[in-house]
């Protein structure tokens, strides 16, 4: 079977077949496109889903993601964002194996289509000019007869008529032959001319337009098995992620099987577990007998006489927490809102995050210190002196932050019971936040007089809080202004923000009244009103030779 053969007559509609299959191959070519397209929208949005789920950091949020639950979800939303990786690898593949190389095979196929063509018709062309010179030639020799026939005519009826003379016979006879010539001359031409356009004619249409056609039938199959080998590439590149794709899908599996809700449940009881003790029953209190009415240490509603005892970490107090009200304001800065187990874990993790920020800010001293001697050695590469205030400005920080570390400890010391109660090292290092309590207790007072005109226990323990802020305050309210040991010069400046301590400025004179004692603040005078702590390490102290001796 050959195009050649076969259809040695329809140029016109093979010429068309052939438009049409170019037409096919760029319809396809833009169904891969679109494909790619939604191929990476969905990439797009399975990745804006996944990110937009994912925890926030340094958020609550991120905290939730302890439980496995919650890790589970955090795996599938890692997992979708792989899942959608592969969906955009399934974009580039097609493109590039598909698209692409279809897209440059359709110019070259449209070229070698045009240049067949162009072929066919250039033979085309060959051929009826042959046609039109065999015409021609016929056209010539079929006049030229006719005009020596009539020259012939014309010589015969000359030569009859006897009043023509001789002369005009002879020149009517000369003019017959001359026809006569010229017709067998244009007989020979046709003659030639026709056997020659039969030979163009059967190379034509044995020859030529078979070798054509032929050459467009192999272009044609050739167009057709391309886009059968890219229906396979497009199922190829669709296969080829599926283990990928199941890999996804089988991790989403596994974070699910991870999900163990016993131990979700333990996190619950550590996150929200207070330490305190459920509270006791409450004693019958029998109002028909004639004496003074008593009420247990465990009642809800007990009415003690005298100055009240201390008791925050007692027995009673655990009993009655769940029933204390909440103070609602600003949390305070050692956590002493919270219930006795959570506040140690905030005062565990405050204390790690300070030791993480030292650590840090060591790291960046010990580098300045490196690159000071480096410009030590090398003063070419820079001035030593530029990094003194940098490093000044760490070794500050430095300093703050072990302050700070030191106080924290202190407060989670106390809470685990490694300390019987607040030193007055640890009061100072806290902010004097004692005293802020007793501030607060003072502005929430109410009267909370029962019907019967007892008290309640959140009265009683208003009371507690004031007796504690009371007696804190009167080591510094009540005790006679302690005289100057001697001076002291502001290394840097310090701004006291908490309460018992005092801000200087860098170079500012004042007088010493308390040496650093070990806890790392000296307690200095500005004027007889205005005194306080400031960091033993911000200023240079000039003692006084007769206070130091005695």
């Amino acid at each position: 079977m050959s195009w050649g053969t076969e259809l040695w007559d329809q140029f016109d509609n093979l010429e068309k077949h052939t438009q049409w299959g170019i037409d096919i191959l760029e319809k396809y070519i833009k169904f891969v496109k679109e494909r790619t397209e939604i191929e990476l929208n969905y990439a797009k949005q399975l990745r804006n889903l996944s990110k937009k789920y994912q925890p926030k950091k340094n958020s609550k949020e991120e905290e939730e993601y302890k439980y496995t639950a919650c890790k589970a979800f955090l795996s599938t939303l890692n997992e979708m964002n792989d899942y959608a990786g592969q969906h955009e690898v399934i974009s580039e593949n097609m493109t590039s194996q598909i698209t692409v190389d279809l897209m440059r095979y359709v110019q070259e196929l449209k070229q070698e289509r045009k240049s067949n063509f162009h072929d066919g018709r250039k033979a085309q062309q060959h051929i009826e000019t042959c046609w039109k010179q065999l015409e021609s030639s016929k056209r010539r020799f079929e006049r030229d007869c006719k005009e020596a026939d009539r020259a012939q005519q014309y010589f015969e009826k000359m030569d009859a008529d006897i009043n023509v003379t001789k002369a005009d016979v002879e020149k009517a006879r000369q003019q017959a032959q001359i026809r006569h010539q010229m017709a067998e001359d244009s007989k020979a031409d046709y003659s030639s001319t026709l056997q020659r356009f039969n030979q163009e004619q059967w190379e034509y249409y044995h020859t030529h337009i078979p070798n054509i056609f032929q050459k467009i039938q192999e272009m044609e199959e050739r167009r057709i098995v391309r886009i059968g080998e890219s229906m396979k590439t497009y199922a190829e590149v669709d296969r080829q992620v599926i283990p990928i794709i199941g890999k996804c899908l089988d991790g989403i599996v596994k974070a699910a099987e991870s999900i163990n809700q016993k131990n979700d449940s333990q996190l619950v009881v550590e996150a929200y577990k207070s330490g305190f003790e459920p509270p006791g029953d409450i004693e019958f209190e029998d109002y028909t007998q004639p004496m003074k009415r008593t009420v247990s240490d465990n009642s809800l509603s007990s009415a003690k006489e005298g100055k009240p005892e201390l008791k925050f970490g007692g027995k009673s107090r655990g009993k009655l927490w769940p029933f204390i009200k909440k103070n609602k304001g600003a949390t305070p800065e050692d956590f002493s809102n919270l219930p006795p187990e959570q506040r140690r874990k905030k005062l565990q993790q405050k204390v790690d995050d300070l030791n993480k920020e030292i650590q840090k800010e060591t790291d960046q001293r010990d580098a300045i210190t490196k690159m000071k001697d480096v410009y030590l050695k090398n003063p070419q590469m820079g001035d030593p002196a530029s990094l003194d205030h940098k490093l000044t400005e760490v070794t500050q920080n430095i300093e703050k932050l072990r302050l700070e570390t030191q106080k924290f400890e202190a407060w989670l010391a106390e809470v685990e019971g490694r300390l019987p109660a607040r030193s007055e090292q640890a009061r100072r290092q806290s902010g004097m936040y004692d005293g802020q309590t007793h501030q607060a207790v003072t502005n929430c007072a109410q009267d909370r007089e029962s019907p019967d005109g007892s008290y309640t226990e959140e009265q009683s323990q208003e009371r507690e809080l004031k007796v504690l802020a009371t007696d804190f305050d009167d080591e510094f309210d009540d005790e006679e202004p302690l005289p100057a040991i001697g001076t002291c010069k502001a290394l840097y400046t310090f701004e006291g923000q908490n309460e018992g301590t005092i801000s200087v400025t860098e170079g500012e004179m004042l007088s010493v009244i308390e040496e650093d004692k070990g806890d790392g603040w000296t307690r200095i005078r500005r004027s007889e009103d205005e005194e306080g702590y400031v960091p033993t390490s911000y200023v240079e102290v000039y003692l006084d030779k007769n206070a130091k001796g005695s």
